[in-house]
């Protein structure tokens, strides 16, 4: 070992796809530009993260398996599961020290480390230009986080942070550092998933160390990107799609892709991707439905009503989201055109993805007891949090799809975080919260059914209300599954024959759409279509069309 040097300055080797692995397993003395000139080494490292996943995913999670496991690149895992949570205690109280002295003294950031060198807080080495390493890595990190986070070094967030940047380091890099050479071989990191703000301050302490860090993120996040670090030179490279992360591969899969299956996959890709207006039947499954409500005139409303969600205006998907434009529409009266009223009411009570709801109420009202529910389903915002909502026990929609669960569930966080309900009996805003929460969870058998048909690019579910006051009368239950409904994108078009109020009563004006006809018409019977139209209906359906 030659120790002609007393300081260790690293930069980022370039890598491709097809050389990182290779250069990652060389000696950093084989490495491109390695030197030692005037009492400095310079040492490559390799810094490169993988975003998204591949067209084949059990190829993607094999190569993982192979990296840790089979490749003999020397790579240590980490990750949220993987990382050693545990603390000294005395390490513990070595840092609450270190904290109360800055928080008296108000410390630099130099005199902050030199601190927390004091107190055995650092990584040590027989090498003196490792051990210097270590405290300029130190600074460097805390100067990043003066400069992201409020109040610098007075930041709430600092300690959270500092302990869980020593904690990781003592259990994954100490054990190893003490031993190493640096001009043979420096620690090597492969991350996975998700990381949060300790996570990545970690990440980049790994970097300034001179560590080779790969990264791999199924859900395409990039912790350097969105630590604003100004580095150049770490390689990315972009699977062409995402998804959320699983656990760690303890096991290669078995299941191995052929050539064909591969390249219909790529085309899929090309031609199925976000924004590229085409989508395969039941590709957005798993997004979240957001509605966007249309404004409409009343002829245009039955043009727009046909029309499948992505060549409606407004139509988008994006980052995990569809936005469906929608309409929420309620008609006052019945036109003097009485043929062409009915025409257009059966018409569009007769589509295939249509629900006609003729006898009110349509739903039950609950009166159960869900404040406990919906105060302990709240993040630390304040909102509804869909991941502890679907995984309650109260929660009554198990059965279906998985994201068709997380749409729900979405859906009624939104209509919880501003409630257009309007108030009774001097409701305060927590309690009308609590009550769309409790309606949410009481969805009828043949809406749901409505909705498990709905693919968010194709043919958008209605629900048809013809409300004549003959066969009961809307409650306020009714009107919180119309709000779920138009906020999950469903079109909803209300008849009201004599004008009279109904959701009027209940929702907030400016929601939806009103249209006045020209006549009034009190206890106006819902006309059946003619059994001519119903066969040309049952031949129409027999050919297919």
């Amino acid at each position: 070992m030659n120790q002609s040097y007393n300081q260790i300055k690293s930069f980022f080797v370039p890598v491709s796809i097809d050389n990182w692995l290779s250069t990652l397993k060389k000696t950093v003395r084989d490495r491109p530009q390695f030197t030692i000139d005037q009492g400095t080494l310079h040492l490559g490292q390799v810094a490169a993260r993988f975003l998204g996943v591949s067209l084949d995913e059990d190829e993607y999670f094999n190569r993982l398996y192979d990296l840790i496991h089979a490749e003999q690149a020397g790579l240590v895992l980490i990750s949220e599961d993987a990382l050693d949570k545990s603390i000294d205690n005395h390490q513990f109280q070595s840092i609450q020290k270190v904290l109360n002295i800055n928080h008296e003294q108000k410390l630099s950031i130099n005199r902050f480390v030199a601190f927390l060198d004091g107190e055995q807080l650092l990584l040590k080495s027989p090498i003196p230009s490792l051990h210097r390493k270590a405290r300029e890595a130190m600074i460097s990190v805390l100067q990043l986080f003066t400069k992201l986070e409020p109040d610098g070094l007075n930041s709430q967030d600092l300690r959270r942070v500092l302990v869980d940047v020593i904690k990781w380091t003592f259990n994954h890099v100490a054990p190893t550092w003490g031993a190493i050479d640096p001009e043979e071989t420096m620690p090597k990191f492969l991350w996975y998933g998700e990381a949060n703000k300790s996570h990545k301050y970690f990440l980049y302490y790994l970097l300034e160390l001179g560590c080779d860090v790969i990264s791999f993120s199924p859900s395409g996040s990039d912790w350097l990107k969105d630590l604003n670090a100004d580095l150049n030179g770490p390689f990315v490279y972009q699977y062409p799609e995402q998804k959320s992360p699983e656990p760690f591969p303890t096991e290669k899969s078995r299941r191995s892709a052929t050539v064909a299956y591969r390249a219909s996959r790529e085309i899929e890709s090309l031609l199925n991707h976000e924004g590229s207006g085409l989508y395969k039947p039941w590709q957005l499954r798993d997004y979240t439905p957001l509605s966007v409500t249309l404004k409409t005139t009343y002829d245009e409303l039955f043009i727009l009503i046909k029309e499948k969600a992505l060549v409606r205006p407004n139509f988008e998907v994006k980052n995990g989201e569809v936005k469906i434009p929608a309409v929420f529409a309620k008609i006052h009266g019945v036109s003097k055109n009485r043929k062409e009223y009915w025409d257009r009411l059966q018409s569009i009570s007769e589509y295939d993805h249509s629900l006609l709801i003729r006898r009110f109420p349509f739903t039950n009202n609950v009166n159960n007891d869900f404040r406990f529910h919906y105060r302990n389903a709240l993040d630390k915002d304040g909102l509804l949090d869909p991941k502890k909502m679907v995984t309650a026990h109260y929660w009554k929609y198990q059965h279906l799809p998985t994201g068709l669960q997380n749409g729900i569930a979405t859906a009624i966080r939104n209509i919880c975080a501003r409630p257009f309900i309007k108030p009774i009996h001097h409701e305060n805003i927590e309690e009308l919260k609590t009550y769309l929460f409790t309606q949410g969870m009481q969805i009828p058998a043949s809406v749901l059914q409505l909705l498990q048909k709905f693919d968010y690019s194709q043919d958008i579910p209605k629900l048809i209300l013809y409300n004549n006051e003959l066969n009961g009368t809307m409650t306020r239950s009714d009107a919180a599954l119309l709000l779920l409904l138009n906020q999950f994108g469903v079109d909803i078009v209300l008849y009201n024959p004599p004008g009279h109020n109904d959701l009027e009563n209940f929702i907030e004006e400016g929601l939806y759409d009103v249209h006045w006809l020209e006549d009034v018409v009190f206890e106006q019977e819902f006309k059946e279509p003619s059994i001519l139209k119903k066969v040309k209906g049952i031949f129409k359906n027999l050919r297919g069309d």
